[in-house]
């Protein structure tokens, strides 16, 4: 993408305009002709072959600057018809050129920019989409199942909890169909202060139910079938609070959990501890797991979208849930990275003591 805005690098009368160029081209094939027939009035040449000679000298004048004008119109039309088809990739060479088409050139290339990256962020919209719509499915289809199966009954506990998860994924719907408007910072953080051990109890609750089909700070991550893992929450002191979009923040928790418990170890246990910011009224979140943890060669890859997680081995997932969490984070105004660990992986988060008017 060009650095200057298109039209900027040119001044009404700069020396390299096409208005510049064609004028030169006129005053040229003036004084061509008027020197040759200077010159044939004083050798008594034939006016006839003087007034060939200037034609040629004059075509060939006009066909040069002519080339140089209409070869990069040519490639502006190769890319603009690759463009309307959807190819985003091809970029218009010459934008450097210091004139009204260097300036036409790099237009095209900073559309050719956008369209690439709006395509590009829709996409990843549906991939987001498809990805956090997993973990209330799961979770409403293992109560569900486990009330056709006879393991429960459909008692009222068991349906508050399945029109619970219903009702989250009827959020997620809503919450992840206006990313495109939350990225343009059109829709603010719904942030509010609240309680942060029922909150976490909360998170870690569903998780559990997600994985094991039961109730209770139980095993496992949400989307995931593994009920061998130990979920375990600490937060101090127990009327912490903290200030943030409760639905994006379940979206980091949840997500960090789920890439906990995919690389933990049989029976591994899931730390999820919370304690007061270094800022006033701000909140550091940790989840600590004890799986083979992340090289540190690595640890600035690891929230990067479709980074399945090879260095630590086992199923990646779709490579989506970290990168999700630390958008997230990033419209609180937070940050989330890899902490030192001597045992497994450490992931911290940290949220400001309040949240950004807007993303």
């Amino acid at each position: 993408m060009s650095d200057r805005p298109p039209g900027a690098g040119l001044r009404p009368y700069s020396p390299f305009s096409i208005k510049t160029k064609l004028g030169t081209l006129v005053v040229v094939s003036v004084f061509i002709t008027t020197g040759l027939l200077m010159v044939a009035l004083r050798t008594a040449t034939e006016l006839r072959f003087i007034t060939v000679f200037s034609v040629i000298a004059s075509m060939l004048i006009t066909q040069f600057v002519a080339h140089s004008l209409t070869a990069p119109l040519d490639d502006m039309t190769t890319v603009a018809r690759a463009i309307s088809h959807g190819d985003y990739t091809r970029r218009v060479r010459g934008a450097g050129r210091r004139d009204e088409l260097g300036d036409l050139a790099a237009t095209i290339n900073l559309m050719a920019d956008d369209l690439e990256a709006v395509d590009r962020h829709r996409r990843e919209l549906v991939a987001n989409v498809s990805h956090e719509l997993r973990t209330p499915i799961a979770a409403l289809r293992a109560v569900l199942e486990n009330v056709v199966d006879g393991v429960s009954e459909a008692d009222p506990e068991t349906m508050r909890t399945a029109l619970k998860q219903t009702e989250r994924l009827g959020r997620l719907v809503e919450t992840l169909l206006d990313l495109s408007r939350v990225d343009n910072g059109v829709v603010p953080l719904k942030a509010r202060r609240f309680e942060v051990w029922p909150y976490l109890s909360g998170v870690l609750k569903e998780s559990g139910l997600a994985a094991a089909g039961r109730p209770g700070l139980a095993s496992g991550s949400g989307g995931h079938t593994r009920n061998d893992v130990h979920l375990h929450l600490d937060v101090f002191p127990p009327e912490l609070t903290a200030h943030a979009d409760a639905e994006r923040l379940h979206q980091v928790v949840a997500n960090l959990i789920d890439n906990a418990v995919k690389h933990s170890p049989p029976h591994g246990r899931v730390t999820v501890r919370a304690r007061a910011g270094d800022a006033p009224g701000s909140l550091a979140l940790e989840v600590v797991d004890e799986g083979p943890g992340i090289p540190e060669a690595e640890r600035h890859r690891v929230f990067e979208r479709f980074n399945r997680g090879a260095a630590r081995g086992g199923d990646g997932g779709t490579g989506l849930g970290l990168a999700i969490a630390r958008w997230a984070v990033g419209l609180h105004g937070g940050h989330i990275g890899v902490a030192e660990s001597s045992r497994g992986c450490r992931i911290l988060v940290t949220l400001p003591g309040s949240s950004p008017a807007s993303s």
